[in-house]
């Protein structure tokens, strides 16, 4: 797909992050010269032909008081991943969830879930909560707590 100018000024506009105001498409609509309605258009038209492909956002966790976070990978049965991926997913513990491939025979692990908290204990404390109430005390898993931050960024499309 050949983008206009239009479109490559929107994606250049976005692509940092949205502004932190109450209308942030009235405000991408103003610095590139449109009105908010064609943003918000020419955004849902990039999305269906998948030039832009998803929208996320980057929080700041360590900044809110969140100093401990794991990855906790899980080793589910693969006809059973889909329905623990997603009981995981709702757990208001768990900022991220997602399925990736095995890579045996040194990586059994097809679920990563990521759990923020104030404290190590805390983050403990909020998985072996949601093993006991999802079930998943069978299921292996690694908790692997992060040594270190790293910049964190949205999409960079140019």
């Amino acid at each position: 797909m050949v983008l206009s100018e239009a479109d490559n000024d929107l994606i250049k506009a976005i692509q940092g992050g949205l502004p932190l105001v109450p209308r942030p498409w009235s405000e991408v609509a103003r610095q590139v010269g449109l009105a908010e309605s064609e943003v918000i258009e020419r955004v849902r038209a990039l999305q269906e032909t998948g030039v832009i492909r998803r929208f996320g956002i980057v929080v700041r966790h360590h900044e809110l008081g969140y100093h401990a976070n794991a990855m906790v990978v899980w080793d589910v049965p693969d006809d059973q991943v889909e329905q623990v991926g997603e009981a995981l997913g709702r757990q208001r513990c768990v900022t991220l969830c997602y399925r990736r491939p095995r890579r045996l025979p040194h990586w059994p692990y097809n679920l990563f879930s990521m759990i923020h908290g104030k404290n190590r204990e805390r983050v403990l404390d909020y998985i072996d909560q949601i093993t006991e109430e999802l079930g998943l005390r069978e299921i292996p898993k690694e908790v692997l707590f992060s040594g270190r931050r790293f910049k964190q960024r949205g999409a960079k499309y140019r």
